[in-house]
C-alpha cells in the first residue's frame, strides 16, 4: 500500500543498500568499548542489524528468527498462505490477535493522518506493481473501480473482520515492519536486556545507552539518486527509547516510457504521488507509529506535511525532518523544533 517492498530486482538493490547503511548505523554505535554484541540476519525481504548488551552473553539468533519468521506468517503478502493473504482472499475472517492489532491500529492511524495513512489499498498497490503480483494495464476507469472498493469500511470486532466489499484487500506493509520491530523490543525487555538497538530494514528503535552512559546514534539516509546509489548519511541523531524511521520514494519506484512511479500511492486519487517530498524521517515512541507516520507525510507532500505538524503540535509525528527538492532541483531539509534539539545533541 503506502510504504511498500519492491519486486524482486528492487528488493535485491533495496537490500544490498540498507546492507551497507546498517554497516554506518553498526558503525556509529560501536564507537565506544562495551561489550555489545551484534546480529545481522535477513527478513521481510530485507536486512535486520541488532546491537544489545546481554550480561548472560546468551545467543539471541535462532529466537529472533523465530519471531520474524512467525510475524511473516501472519501479516506479510509476500508469503503465500499468510493469514493476511487469506484474510484478503475472504478464504477466513478470523484474525488472531496480532492481525487484529495491527489492523485496529492502522485504522486508528488513519483517523488521525485524517486518510493519508491506509491500509484498505491493497488492491491498488497490487495494480501498480507494487506488490507480489505483477503490474496492470490501469486505465481511469480500473483505477476508479479498485479506489470504489479501497474506500469500503472495514471494521475489526474482537478476532473478526467485517469488510463492506469482499473485494477489499489491506495492505500493511507501511506498519508492519516498524510493528516487528516493537514486538522485538518487548522480548528483548521481557527476557531482561534494556539496552538495545534494533534495526529492520532502516526502521530503528533503541532502548537505554550503549555503554558508559552514552546513547545510542543512528544515521539518516539522505535521498539517493536512484535505487543502486551508495548510502550517504545526512544527519545522526542520538535516540533514547524512542524509534526513527524515514520513509522515501527515491528507493522505490519503477520507470515506463519515460515516467517515474512512486510506490506511494495516495489513497484518495488510487495513483502514485507526485510531489517534491524526497524522504520523511519521523521520531516516534514506537516504530509502528513512526512508520505509520512517515507514510503518511509522504502521501500529504510538503504543504500538507507542514500544515499537519503545525495543527499537531506537541503530538504524535511532530519530531520529524523533511527532505526536499525545490524547483530548481536543490535538495533542502524542513525540521521541526524537536528534531532540531535532538540534532544539536
Amino acid at each position: 500500500m503506502l510504504k511498500h517492498k519492491t519486486n524482486k530486482s528492487q528488493r535485491h538493490h533495496t537490500v544490498v543498500g540498507f546492507l551497507i547503511l546498517s554497516i554506518v548505523v553498526a558503525a556509529i554505535a560501536s564507537s565506544c568499548t562495551s561489550p555489545v554484541a551484534r546480529i545481522n540476519g535477513t527478513a521481510q525481504g530485507t536486512y535486520y542489524t541488532i546491537s544489545y548488551i546481554d550480561p548472560k552473553n546468551r545467543d539471541l539468533q535462532p529466537a529472533i528468527d523465530s519471531i520474524l519468521t512467525a510475524f511473516d506468517s501472519t501479516a506479510s503478502l509476500w508469503v503465500e498462505g499468510s493469514l493476511l493473504r487469506r484474510v484478503n482472499a475472504n478464504l477466513t475472517d478470523s484474525l488472531n490477535p496480532l492481525l487484529a492489532d495491527m489492523i485496529t491500529k492502522s485504522l486508528q492511524m488513519a483517523d488521525y493522518t485524517q486518510g493519508a495513512f491506509d491500509i484498505r489499498v491493497g488492491r491498488l498497490v497490487q495494480a501498480w506493481g507494487f506488490s507480489f503480483r505483477e503490474q496492470q494495464q490501469l486505465s481511469d476507469i480500473a483505477i476508479d473501480s479498485l479506489l470504489h472498493y479501497a474506500q469500503g469500511d472495514v471494521v475489526v470486532n474482537g478476532l473478526k473482520l467485517i469488510k463492506q466489499y469482499p473485494e477489499t484487500e489491506l495492505d500493511l506493509n507501511a506498519i508492519a515492519q516498524g510493528y516487528s520491530v516493537d514486538l522485538l523490543a518487548q522480548w528483548f525487555d521481557s527476557i531482561g536486556i534494556h539496552n538495545y538497538l534494533i534495526d529492520v530494514g532502516g526502521e530503528v528503535i533503541a532502548k537505554g545507552k550503549k555503554g558508559h552512559n552514552m546513547p545510542w546514534r543512528v544515521g539518516i539516509e539522505q535521498p539517493a539518486d536512484n535505487a543502486e546509489s551508495m548510502p550517504i548519511i545526512h544527519t545522526a541523531i542520538p535516540l533514547i527509547n524512542a524509534s526513527v524511521v524515514t520513509s522515501g520514494n527515491y528507493r522505490k519506484y519503477y520507470e515506463k516510457d519515460g515516467i517515474k512511479y512512486s510506490h506511494t500511492i495516495d489513497p484518495t486519487t488510487g495513483r502514485p504521488v507526485t510531489h517534491s517530498l524526497l524522504s520523511a524521517s519521523v521520531i516516534a515512541p514506537t516504530a509502528w507509529q513512526a512508520d505509520a507516520m512517515a507514510t503518511a507525510y509522504m502521501v500529504m507532500g510538503v504543504d500538507r506535511a507542514k500544515t499537519f505538524i503545525s495543527q499537531h503540535k506537541g503530538q504524535l509525528g511532530t519530531s520529524a525532518v523533511l527532505l526536499i527538492y525545490d524547483s530548481l532541483g536543490t535538495m533542502k531539509t524542513y525540521s521541526t523544533p524537536e528534531f532540531d534539539k535532538l540534532q544539536q545533541q
